[in-house]
């Protein structure tokens, strides 16, 4: 069975992006994307809301030829795992192996949990909000970064209550804390 993990870079008050959408203050460097990098190896299958595919779609086709190593190495990372798209306003996708579906479905993703073999990653923090309250969640891994933006879209969705076990924790050089937590029943 499949470990569904959420793994997000979040700003020291807890938010994915600013008010305006803005997360450039996210961008991580080369020592914390060399690490991403080796976590993401294990995942088979990508679940996406419509936004965060816009966004991650971009290494479908990046230039990777005058990109550090750990970009490179990224891009063939996502390019490698099967994603799950939910968008109701998407009809097709735009990358290969690659399924749109216009609602998410709990069972379904139990479903792909029980059949699979390697980690299953949620993205974005509407759609993961949906697999947290769905208790789909196996663990929560936050890159936390040295700045607060005040405000915006949220890694946990608000009024939500989870028990959390750590299991694992690294700090990084620019500052980013990475913390890996377990979902307790």
């Amino acid at each position: 069975m499949a470990q569904l993990t959420y793994t997000g870079i979040v700003s020291l008050d807890g938010y994915t992006a600013d008010r305006e959408g803005n997360f450039s203050w996210s961008a991580p460097d080369e020592e914390v994307h060399a690490f991403v990098n080796d976590l993401e190896r294990n995942v088979g299958t990508y679940l996406f809301g419509r936004r965060m595919y816009e966004v991650m779609s971009v290494w479908e086709t990046m230039d990777t030829d005058s990109e550090p190593s750990v970009i490179k190495d990224y891009a063939g990372i996502w390019q490698a795992a099967d994603k799950i798209v939910y968008s109701t306003s998407l009809t097709e996708a735009s990358t290969a192996r690659t399924r749109i579906e216009s609602t998410f479905s709990p069972e379904a993703v139990r479903q792909l949990k029980e059949s699979s073999s390697r980690e299953i990653g949620v993205g974005g923090a509407t759609l993961a909000a949906s697999a947290l309250s769905a208790g789909l969640v196996d663990e929560c891994r936050l890159f936390i970064n040295p700045v607060v933006v005040g405000g915006g879209t949220p890694y946990l969705p608000d009024g939500f209550g989870l028990r959390l076990e750590l299991l694992e924790e690294r700090r990084f050089g620019n500052g980013v804390v990475y913390l890996r937590y377990r979902a307790l029943p």
